[in-house]
């Protein structure tokens, strides 16, 4: 469990988390995997955090698979003597003129054949601490913090796990501290950033201080402004616009490796993303850091901008730039705008408010919004994603037991299972209510495009969604021929209402709904279980049980939530509209007129 000390001073956007009581308060050892950290039995200002717990867990992992990676390469193409892992042209172009400048530039950071780390938002050093007990071949770990207060405490838990050779207390403002480090030599293997909100103040110095082919770890807690509650304060932080959507945390994710590249590239570096999630209130990106000026070019061809309708929420992906290779000769063009998602219809009413408006193709909806750019190469790399499954299910001896270990290899298998060069998803519960429609089971819709030859996958970020490289068409497709065999007409006389516009088209592709052998996903099972794993503390557990089980009981079939688990439709499919009445979901109230209010929305 985390001790999070918080502080009020600020500099450039740090918020502190982290004080430290007096050295006569009673204070308590807390334990999480090899390291351990003292904190005031009291509280004062400090409190726990255990759902970071999983966050720094993960960290761990990545990093021996990060210095497994290094290990194996060194063995292979082992340097010269006297050289660095750095281009060669790059060392001569910059000399270290400046690397005596800075007092916290320590001259052991430049010696050494293990790695250098840092962990630039300390707070209490936990996480420094279990670097070095817990990862192999550390040779420094800086734990840094703008807290005074919090480099005290750093301090006492250094000492108090005895990594007082490997771990340094430096008391400094993080982006003052990686410009230090910037220069060849010194900067550092792995840099991890794990602040309270957003990330992008320290992105352009952290890309900067990572070594070339080093590791940079960021975590981003404002999710509400990635997933799109406030669009201009997403733009100005990290320089896309996103979308409401159900795959918003998908695209939060995919927000965020578009800034760290754009950072990376104005210094002629790229990233390589080896693993992204999006977990409980943060998202959290691995990424390798590379350089080189002609293959940074091509990171414009990573990008796209994205447009959804409101209605049906259906999707479309619009690339900035296409490359073309022609034997030497390289050349980047603008790429045509092609979409089977806006058709351009005229305006209805007088000359003056004429025009072409883009509607959507799909259901005929006249709001079709925009959004990016985008990330839209894969966000993982399921190769070393396996490296981190083997890491778990063949513990060292020595290694420390993860406390959220099971959590982990729910979320990993389910990520190798994953389509990451497959941008954002559907839940297909949510096309079905387009046409006002029961939804099938998750298999059975899986199956029909298997059937076709596409291939589908579930998200770590929703386990009903449906990830496919299937174009929307066919999606739709799917959605007709379900509606047909359950009897769901057009209603009414208009035509232009969203579930008339899809049910009067003729289908496109033909349908097939016979259960496909790989329709069920083996990794399911394991990301069910390791949301209810969340936590380690018992309390947090026990509190998540009472506020569902609240939850529950106060849900009513008048929001149109129905007390239901992603298991239960897995097997069940949704629950028809006797069953609902069967299942007394119209009994949580005695008055008529909810009654009949009800009804009329199961209709």
């Amino acid at each position: 469990m985390e001790i999070e000390l918080v502080d009020v001073q600020c500099k450039k956007e740090q918020i502190e988390s982290g004080s430290v009581a007096n050295s006569a308060d009673e204070v308590a050892e807390v334990t999480e995997g090899l390291a351990r950290i003292s904190t005031p039995t009291d509280g004062g200002e400090t409190f726990y955090n255990p759902v970071q717990e999983f966050n720094r867990d993960l960290t761990v992992i990545v990093l021996k698979a990060f210095t497994a990676e290094r290990e194996a390469k060194k063995e292979e193409q082992k340097p010269k003597e006297g050289t660095t892992s750095e281009p060669a042209a790059k060392q001569r172009k910059i000399t270290g003129s400046n690397t005596a400048r800075h007092p916290l530039a320590s001259q052991q950071l430049l010696d050494g054949g293990g790695i250098r780390v840092l962990d630039a938002l300390s707070a209490s050093g936990l996480r420094a601490i279990r670097f070095a007990l817990e990862v192999p071949n550390v040779e420094r770990v800086l734990a840094n913090d703008f807290s005074e207060r919090a480099v005290e405490a750093i301090r006492r838990n250094v000492e108090l796990n005895g990594v007082q050779d490997r771990v340094e207390a430096v008391f400094s403002d993080a982006i003052d501290l990686m410009m230090a480090h910037r220069k060849f030599g010194k900067r550092f293997h792995a840099v991890d950033l794990d602040p309270y909100g957003s990330a992008s103040v320290f992105l352009d110095a952290a890309v900067q201080a990572v070594m070339d082919e080093g590791l940079l770890m960021v975590t981003c807690t404002d999710t509400a402004i990635l997933c799109g509650n406030t669009a201009e304060a997403c733009f100005n932080k990290y320089g896309s616009v996103p979308l409401r959507h159900k795959s918003c945390h998908e695209l939060a994710l995919r927000i965020l490796l578009r800034a760290i590249d754009g950072h990376a590239n104005r210094h002629k570096r790229y990233i390589v993303p080896l693993l992204s999630v999006s977990v409980d209130f943060y998202v959290r990106c691995f990424v390798r850091i590379r350089s080189g000026a002609a293959v940074a070019k091509d990171s414009v061809t990573k990008l796209a901008h994205m447009h959804c309708c409101a209605t049906c929420q259906s999707l479309d992906l619009q690339p900035l730039l296409k490359k073309s290779v022609n034997g030497a000769s390289v050349r980047f063009s603008n790429a045509h705008f092609q979409s089977d998602l806006i058709r351009l219809t005229e305006r209805q009413g007088t000359s003056r408010d004429g025009g072409l408006v883009a509607t959507c193709a799909h259901c005929g909806g006249t709001a079709v919004h925009t959004g990016g750019p985008i990330w839209v190469a894969p966000t993982c790399d399921v190769e070393f994603v396996g490296k981190l499954l083997a890491i778990l299910n063949c513990p060292k001896a020595g290694d420390a037991k993860l406390g959220t270990r099971e959590r982990l290899e729910g979320l990993l298998t389910v990520l190798s299972e994953e389509l990451h060069d497959v941008p954002l998803f559907y839940e297909h519960d949510q096309l079905m209510n387009v046409v006002k429609c029961p939804a099938p089971k998750m298999s059975t819709f899986r199956s029909a495009l298997l059937n076709a030859g596409y291939r589908c996958s579930i998200s770590h970020c929703n386990p009903r969604a449906i990830k496919t490289d299937a174009p929307t068409t066919f999606l739709w497709d799917v959605c007709r021929e379900w509606a047909k065999r359950n009897g769901i007409k057009p209603e009414g006389t208009a035509a232009d209402t969203p579930r008339n516009w899809i049910l009067t088209r003729e289908a496109k592709f033909k349908i097939n709904f016979t259960t496909h052998p790989e329709c069920r996903v083996a990794g399911l099972l394991n990301l069910n279980k390791s949301k209810l794993l969340a936590s380690s503390d018992e309390r947090f557990v026990l509190a998540r049980e009472k506020k569902q089980t609240r939850k529950s009981s106060s849900q009513s079939i008048c929001t149109g939530q129905f007390p239901k688990t992603p298991d239960h439709y897995w097997d069940t499919g949704y629950p028809t509209r006797d069953e609902q009445l069967q299942r007394g979901y119209l009994k949580f109230t005695n008055s008529p007129l909810f009654k009949k209010t009800a009804k009329r929305r199961l209709l």
